[in-house]
């Protein structure tokens, strides 16, 4: 799978890891991707969407084929991916959880998520993202 890591100095008073990667980067805070923990009918997974917008619970619910969903935890979010806050990554967590990535993701040639600590991203194309946490793809971003 074809990758770049970006590294760039990460500022602990940000108050938006994911648009302070933008910034940091000089990229549109659109081609910038979080990874969110949430819980859908009692279940973890994991939700992906651009860092200027915000996950529908509702729309990430439906996408996965649950009926509720609430963010999780961020210490359970933490314990279960086995990465910090502002740094976790839809790739190499403990365990692969059922993830949705926001379809504006195609709209790019490449993407941007956490590499997994704070201050590094991990370019990827979108469709190897999806192939390597077997996401399904769903208009989860409002």
């Amino acid at each position: 799978m074809w990758h770049l890591v970006h590294e760039y100095t990460h500022e602990p008073s940000a108050s938006s890891y994911g648009l302070e990667a933008a910034q940091k980067l000089g990229l549109d805070p659109l081609q910038v991707f979080k990874t969110l923990i949430a819980v859908v009918d009692g279940k973890h997974c994991v939700a992906v969407v651009p860092v200027s917008s915000q996950v529908s619970l509702k729309a990430l619910a439906k996408a996965l084929g649950g009926k509720h969903a609430a963010m999780a935890d961020p210490n359970d979010a933490m314990r279960i991916t086995g990465y910090v806050v502002g740094g976790i990554s839809p790739l190499g967590q403990k365990k692969l959880l059922p993830t949705a990535i926001d379809e504006m993701a195609m709209e790019w040639e490449t993407i941007f998520v956490s590499a997994g600590k704070r201050g590094f991203d991990v370019e990827v194309k979108p469709s190897d993202l999806m192939q390597l946490t077997q996401a399904v793809l769903a208009d989860i971003a409002v």
